[in-house]
């Protein structure tokens, strides 16, 4: 016999004692949850030993109390939280506090005040003398300024007539306890509520009262196991190995009880990828959920006058146009994104409805938001309902309302905001546009969901949820001395040194109950692990203090300290299953010939030495990354108008020799000016960047006036060439060719360091670059020129040029030869070309390299040619 069942028995035993079976009826058993119903009905009929019995009632307070009627409405949650908004609104004692999240605070705080009245008025006026009296009671009391405000606020949002929550509650209660006529029997696990208990000790003053609490019924229960992780990732492997174990050996209602919800989402990602679901009656805030995620989207989007990263965000959202076809969508979504990226738009739906003018497939999408946009309008203050009715016809122009009702959450979240609306209706009190969004993030935070969907023998629950309840096997997950005793619901504003002096519950009496929920869930299961990470980023952490001393108890008595151990053999025996299963390794896919590029630009030959599987992703599958949208001056885009002044500069002063430095300054300065005059108008960082190119303007023209000493005379910039070699066209485009009777000089300008390009050429063969340059234009010579910090220097390669050039021609062709016969592309680059790489997440380097503590044990290119420097 299990332990929960000796539990059972004896209340089962002691119930019938006093009223023998087969008729139950006339008596009413309080359960915690409706949980306990079935494990105490078997145990009536197990001691009964009869053929049928008439079962008694059985009801949760909460459940029974809902049962009586009220003569007046109940004020929604939402209507008091508006009202005490504006209360604090008008007092500005709090200017600069986040008021929603204060007035939520302050709520529950008035609750437990009403909760913690020494009486159980029954009705308006009883209620009204009550809190009067403790109000007359607490005036010649030393509170603490915010103790004061507190109580100085629920007293007078006492003092209308209307009903809160707290209040009905309490009126039920007292209804029940003045009509009690028949015995009730009661399960406790841990201390209740001061108003609860009031209750029992109004009702047993009628009849009797019979209280079955755990912490007074001595039956000896099994001890838990524990098990110590090194990380979080060993804590979650070893609860999801512990919970298919658990399946393997047939139980079937397995409790996953976690303190820590990060090491609950690891845990239940890996079971799902081992195909098991996890039931979950905790739930998850509308916060979290991605139905939220598409209201966020939407009204960050018009708070930001659509900023360009929260319109593509919003845009992609799987709700949003849910009423269009999906192909017709995703292809509207990368339309626009692709022009608005082109473009540079940064933000403005104007500027983006101009944009789409001659794209016929983005007008309806763009008059969507259009008109969506001009129900919210921000510039002036409206009540909440308004706002959310605004919200929600919004949503019906954008399709996000079709796609919500596809979703069992979105369809909750479509309800509440109706709920809210129809709730407020009658509030007058009136918001900007940020106000409303601020309540609106708050309702979101506070309303939960739980998926009923998920029929799983496996379920996620909390202490409170599994009073008086029996599982198959439990699981305590995350209970280091951080998260055990967890936080009570105290809150931000209003501290427990606060609560004390308002006489409720602070962190030491939540953590009591915590306790005590902990030792009644130890006492009727007997299959429970405790997990906890000893070790956390190179610190170590305690166990929770609660299982600390159930530990050191034991091992004294027995000699035994509760570890698991048969886990960690477990876990050892599924990495060696993991490091010798056939991995995929480094990648090195081949190309069909067809697919195989005609021509190669000098930026892809430059990627295929660095990484064949880089040239492969970017030149090949042209996964190159989108381009960002410019909000700011980059340093490509100042080394693109410096090329450009310069090119301007040389073909109106093909030569500075003869020219007055002065002159030669000055047009360089007004060529400077046209230039980036657009960046200007744009962006005020663009002088610092024109400041910066000022700097080395003198430097430039020294350099410009000896290379002309030296002969060469400027030809040609920004030249195009497409050379056809063998089997694969070349092209590219050279910054500058100067002259020399029939030599030629390729320059290329580089706005970086001396250092840096002397870096580059270090290794013949590793930049093409500059060689490419020359077998292209047949130059003997080639060379960057390095402008930078005021200084302008000629970088010249060590090697030969006209060599290095025919080198790399003759490289380029075999490489391209054996790509055409289906040789490999190696993801093969240096850590230096891999540390920027966009495409560094296709290859997935990270995992063919140390997955498991593999080393790769490397694999030669088939493109790695002599002279590469590899």
């Amino acid at each position: 016999m299990s332990s929960a069942e000796r539990y059972f028995d004896l209340v089962a035993r002691r119930i019938l004692a006093a009223h023998p079976a087969p008729d139950l009826r006339g008596i009413t058993i309080l359960l915690p949850n409706y949980h306990a119903a079935q494990p105490l009905s078997q145990a009536l009929m197990r001691i009964a030993q009869r053929p049928a019995l008439l079962l008694p009632e059985m009801v949760t307070l909460n459940e029974w109390a809902q049962s009586v009627p009220l003569d007046m409405p109940v004020a929604a949650d939402s209507q008091r939280s508006a009202l005490l908004y504006q209360q604090l609104r008008k007092s500005k004692w709090f200017e600069r506090a986040d008021l929603w999240s204060m007035t939520q605070e302050l709520l529950k705080l008035f609750d437990e005040l009403t909760h913690s009245l020494h009486e159980l008025p029954g009705d308006a006026e009883s209620f009204a003398a009550v809190v009067q009296q403790a109000y007359q009671a607490r005036q010649n009391a030393t509170l603490q300024l915010e103790a004061r405000l507190v109580f100085e606020l629920w007293h007078a949002m006492q003092s209308g007539a209307d009903l809160d929550r707290a209040r009905a509650y309490q009126q039920q209660l007292a209804k029940l306890a003045q009509q009690a006529d028949r015995p009730l029997y009661v399960l406790r696990a841990s201390q209740w509520e001061a108003l609860e208990q009031r209750f029992l000790d109004e009702y047993e003053q009628r009849a009797v009262v019979k209280v079955f609490d755990l912490r007074e019924m001595e039956i000896q229960s099994g001890a838990p196991l524990f098990f110590a992780a090194t990380s979080l990732e060993q804590e979650a492997r070893a609860a999801a190995m512990q919970v298919r174990l658990w399946l393997q050996a047939g139980k079937r209602d397995i409790a996953i009880v976690a303190q820590d919800r990060v090491v609950a989402r690891r845990m239940r990602a890996l079971l799902e990828r081992a195909e098991v679901l996890v039931a979950d009656e905790t739930g998850w805030t509308f916060a979290t959920l991605s139905v939220s995620t598409a209201l966020d989207r939407w009204l960050t989007a018009l708070q930001t006058d659509f900023y360009h990263h929260d319109l593509l965000d919003l845009l992609k959202s799987p709700y949003i146009f849910a009423d269009m076809a999906a192909g017709e969508r995703k292809s509207a979504v990368y339309q626009l994104e692709q022009l608005l990226r082109k473009q540079g738009v940064v933000a403005g739906l104007e500027k983006f409805s101009t944009l789409v003018e001659h794209e016929a497939a983005l007008h309806q999408p763009m008059a969507r938001l259009r008109q969506a946009a001009a129900l919210l309008e921000q510039g002036r203050k409206k009540p909440l309902a308004e706002w959310i009715e605004a919200l929600r016809e919004s949503l019906e122009v954008l399709g996000i309302s079709s796609g919500l009702q596809q979703d069992d959450a979105g369809l909750q979240l479509l309800g509440a905001l109706e709920n809210w609306q129809q709730e407020l209706a009658a509030d007058e009190g009136r918001y900007r546009f940020a106000e409303w969004r601020r309540w609106l993030a708050q309702q979101l935070d506070t309303e939960t969901f739980r998926d009923s969907s998920i029929d799983s023998p496996v379920r996620f629950t909390h202490l409170a949820a599994a009073r008086w309840r029996a599982f198959d096997a439990v699981l305590l997950l995350g209970c280091d001395a951080d998260h055990l005793p967890g936080a009570s619901d105290g809150g931000r504003w209003f501290n427990d040194a606060v609560r004390s002096s308002l006489n409720l519950h602070t962190r030491g009496t939540h953590a009591v109950r915590q306790h005590d929920d902990l030792r009644a869930l130890l006492a009727l299961n007997d299959s429970v692990l405790v997990t906890w990470q000893r070790d956390q980023n190179g610190e170590a952490r305690l166990l929770s203090p609660f299982f600390q001393m159930l530990r050191d108890e034991h091992e004294r008595a027995h000699g035994n300290d509760l570890s698991e151990r048969e886990l960690h053999a477990y876990l050892a025996a599924e990495e060696i299953h993991h490091a010798t299963l056939p991995r995929s390794g480094q990648p090195a896919p081949s190309v069909a010939t067809e697919a195989v590029p005609a021509g190669v630009s000098i930026s892809g030959y430059n990627s295929l030495v660095a990484c064949p599987y880089q040239f492969y992703a970017r030149h090949i599958l042209r996964l190159n990354e989108l381009d960002e949208v410019p909000e700011a001056i980059e340093k490509r885009d100042y080394g693109e108008r410096v090329h450009e002044i310069l090119q301007r500069f040389h073909e109106r002063y093909p030569q500075v020799s003869g020219h007055d430095t002065a002159e030669m300054d000055t047009a360089l300065r007004m060529i400077s000016q046209e230039v980036f005059a657009d960046l200007l108008a744009q962006d005020f960082a663009a002088r610092a960047w024109l400041a910066r190119w000022y700097k080395s303007l003198p430097g430039y023209l020294d350099w410009q006036a000896e290379n002309e000493a030296k002969g060469w005379r400027y030809a040609e910039a920004e030249s195009k060439f497409d050379w056809q070699l063998e089997g694969v066209r070349l092209r590219g485009r050279i910054d500058r060719l100067d002259v020399r009777a029939d030599e030629k000089l390729v320059l290329d300008y580089k706005t970086q360091s001396e250092q840096l390009l002397r870096n580059k050429l270090k290794e013949p063969g590793e930049d093409v670059q500059l060689a490419c340059y020359a077998y292209a234009h047949e130059a003997a010579d080639a060379a960057f020129v390095s402008i930078e910090n005021g200084k302008v220097r000629l970088v010249e390669p060590k090697d030969d040029v006209p060599l290095l050039a025919q080198l790399n021609a003759e490289r380029l062709v075999n490489v391209m030869a054996r790509v055409h016969g289906g040789a490999g592309l190696p993801a093969n680059g240096i850590d230096q070309a891999c540390m920027h790489c966009e495409i560094r997440g296709v290859c997935r380097k990270g995992e063919w390299i140390s997955g498991y503590g593999i080393q790769d044990a490397g694999f030669s290119s088939p493109l790695t040619l002599e002279g590469e420097g590899r």
